[in-house]
């Protein structure tokens, strides 16, 4: 079970406060060395320094040890959400926003909290067995920009993007390339789709493949993150690539004054085909409808609107873990599903004051909250992700944030949908003012006159 507690909405999570173990050093005692131990050098000495550790100051050093990583940690958390943030700031020109490096922003934040929660692991099963070949030895790295990923930093991935454009500027060196739009767009197709292997994963099961620097370490890529990869190749090449959302996929494509070549069969595969897969030849996808005509009237998506996709795709199948693990014992069991239930009768309060809810590790709920907090801040007015934001805080049983969540999404939603969510905040006034009384230690159940 996650031991962090996470209660301020819309803010980083309190990695200071972990729950079963604190991580504020303790001092303890360190076994005197007689002068027959010290005249020992070399290895030797090294080894019975370590082995005169007393257990009480092993246990101080490994939790200064971790103390000192948790920090760390968070302050990596701090400065990735700070420079995502800014790089999708609205003071900033759509156009110079880099689609790459808010994305791997966004990676080194998970990471970073995920490497959070290994330190707290290691650091409890040091507690309980005051192993001390469980210390670490150190991160080796010194911020955001620095941390590995996959065993890259974010600037080694940014590389990585230079690289294949470098191998596409090859391939366009070692042509006799024309101005049609074939020519110049079959390059870049080899070097991503046969060169490097680069493939769409139809179903995303896991969830590396929807971080950018898992997609470009293993070629398995949701269709966003692969249209991002296309994007930011061509756009190192001067090349523009624009996109647009159509039904499911997210559809890319160069601009043209002569879309009919997008869509002429060479090979067996029109070159619209080749960029976005199969879903354009799929007569389930709202994709396989586009021809030249429709596609003069599809919305081309900014920047921004291309991250927050990517961020509601990752959501999506983070939830998708989630609510598989949940479903075992709540069948059906869906994001809004408490919402309904309130409104047919009052769910009773277990024991602890919560309403009776799936008890499973949150370490997917809890990347699931930190994505849709950054899609908030693309989308602060979107009255629907700030209802599944507020749910899934609902979920992770930080009532008050919910309940915070959720009264401002009535403002902007319709009425008809504040209406149902108005007895359910309702409710959740209840189960925090219980949970709160609880904690102070009082018994039986608080009645309201």
């Amino acid at each position: 079970m996650l031991r962090v507690s996470m209660a301020t909405p819309l803010l980083m999570p309190r990695l200071g406060n972990c729950g079963r173990y604190s991580f504020d050093g303790r001092g303890g005692c360190w076994n005197g060395y007689g002068k027959e131990k010290m005249r020992t050098t070399g290895n030797a000495a090294a080894k019975k320094t370590r082995l005169s550790v007393s257990p009480l100051a092993s246990s101080a050093l490994a939790e200064s040890r971790h103390s000192t990583a948790a920090n760390f940690y968070k302050e990596v958390l701090e400065a990735a959400r700070d420079k995502f943030t800014r790089e999708i700031s609205f003071q900033s020109k759509d156009e110079d926003i880099s689609l790459a490096k808010a994305l791997l922003y966004v990676a080194a934040e998970d990471e970073a909290f995920l490497a959070f929660n290994r330190e707290i692991d290691i650091c409890s099963a040091h507690n309980e067995r005051r192993d001390t070949s469980l210390l670490c030895d150190g991160k080796g790295w010194e911020s955001v920009d620095t941390m590995p990923m996959a065993e890259k930093n974010l600037n080694a991935w940014l590389a990585e993007l230079d690289a294949i454009s470098k191998e596409v500027e090859a391939e366009l060196v070692s042509r006799d390339i024309g101005c049609h739009l074939a020519e110049v767009m079959e390059p870049v197709n080899k070097v991503l789709f046969e060169s490097r292997g680069f493939r769409r994963s139809p179903v995303i099961v896991d969830p590396k493949c929807s971080y950018l620097h898992s997609a470009l370490s293993s070629g398995c890529a949701s269709a966003i993150l692969l249209s991002v990869i296309y994007i930011e190749v061509c756009r190192r090449l001067n090349l523009t690539i624009v996109g647009s959302r159509v039904g499911e996929e997210f559809l890319i494509w160069p601009p043209t004054g002569n879309p009919e070549e997008l869509f002429k069969v060479t090979s067996g595969h029109s070159l619209f085909e080749v960029v976005n897969g199969k879903c354009v030849e799929d007569p389930r996808s709202k994709a396989s409808d586009i021809n030249s005509h429709s596609l003069l009237g599809l919305e081309i998506a900014t920047n921004r609107d291309i991250i927050g996709i990517a961020l509601a795709n990752l959501i999506q199948m983070l939830q998708r873990l989630y609510w598989k693990r949940a479903s075992r014992t709540n069948h059906g069991l869906m994001l809004t599903s408490p919402l309904r239930s309130v409104l047919k009768s009052e769910e009773k309060l277990n024991q602890d004051g919560s309403s009776d809810m799936p008890l499973l590790r949150p370490q997917e709920l809890r990347l699931a909250i930190m994505a849709s907090e950054r899609l908030l801040i693309l989308e602060p007015h979107n009255w629907s992700l700030r209802r599944d934001h507020g749910m899934l805080l609902y979920y992770k049983r930080e009532y008050e944030a919910a309940v915070q969540e959720l009264s401002i999404c009535m403002a902007f939603a319709p009425e008809e949908e504040a209406e149902v969510l108005e007895p359910f905040v309702e409710k959740l006034h209840l189960m925090r003012l219980e949970t709160s009384w609880k904690s102070l230690g009082q018994k039986g159940r608080l009645t309201i006159p």
